[in-house]
């Protein structure tokens, strides 16, 4: 397991249960005291954990995972999500995809399109997102737009006034939507600068899709998106819970098993 691989891990395990032993880091990731001890070491310099006598607890002023960490978390899950989600997309197509891990794997899926060969007939994209647009730049079959703002370094998203500035006009065809939580009321963000520029973006499209696993159903984060009228589809991972689906059809929203 890779240095990065281990981060992730330990992140993952504290975020869950809410702190870790160095004895559990050894049981599970089959490391040695040391190489634990240096590990969470690194992560509370990060300020991503608070370290406390043989383990640590979660950092109680962060509340998320830098996108770095948390692109390992459901990997498979968020695969399929964004091929169903990639089929949507034909070449002359106008689409927006806010930051996020699922929305990146989007935005890979959609330049693996067989049919997404000619330069001249590109799929235009709308993004918010610096490490999605970067990685986009590159591939002639995509025209790339960028909103503008100030890039937060945990979700790599542009964010502020100049943003939000720009979307009215503008206008895509379908939004690919990252969320942090999601239930019968509708779309959320953990930060209230993001979440006021995705909100643009839900206003620029014709067709909003959710992405997001099957974790994020029945949960809020601390800022509205939107309300589940402004969403369309939600295409999600076949682990979602039962109930909460059906929550989401009652209100009108499409969902898609993947």
């Amino acid at each position: 397991m890779s240095r990065h691989d281990r981060h992730s891990a330990i992140l993952d395990i504290i975020m869950d249960e809410g702190s870790v032993h160095i004895d559990d880091i050894i049981a599970r990731l089959g490391v040695s005291a040391a190489t634990a001890r240096r590990d969470l070491d690194h992560l509370a310099d990060q300020q991503l954990v608070t370290r406390t006598r043989g383990g640590a607890i979660a950092n109680p002023v962060s509340t998320e995972l830098p996108l770095r960490y948390r692109t390992s978390r459901m990997a498979d899950e968020k695969t399929r999500i964004a091929k169903a989600a990639a089929a949507m997309v034909h070449p002359g197509d106008s689409i927006g995809l806010n930051g996020g891990t699922t929305t990146t794997e989007v935005a890979r899926e959609i330049v693996l399109l067989p049919d997404l060969t000619d330069p001249d007939v590109p799929v235009t994209l709308v993004t918010n997102a610096v490490n999605i647009a970067s990685e986009m730049t590159v591939r002639q079959c995509v025209r790339v737009v960028v909103t503008g703002g100030i890039a937060r370094d945990r979700s790599f998203e542009l964010t502020g006034p100049l943003a939000e500035l720009i979307l009215p006009s503008i206008s895509v065809g379908t939004l690919f939507l990252g969320v942090e939580g999601l239930d019968e009321r509708g779309a959320y963000a953990q930060h209230d600068g993001e979440a006021a520029v995705n909100a643009a973006l839900v206003e620029a499209a014709q067709r909003v899709v959710v992405v997001c696993d099957s974790s994020k159903l029945g949960s809020t984060a601390f800022a509205l998106i939107c309300p589940t009228a402004s969403i369309d589809v939600v295409i999600t991972d076949d682990g979602a819970p039962s109930d909460q689906v059906e929550a989401l059809r009652r209100a009108g929203v499409e969902v898609r098993l993947v």
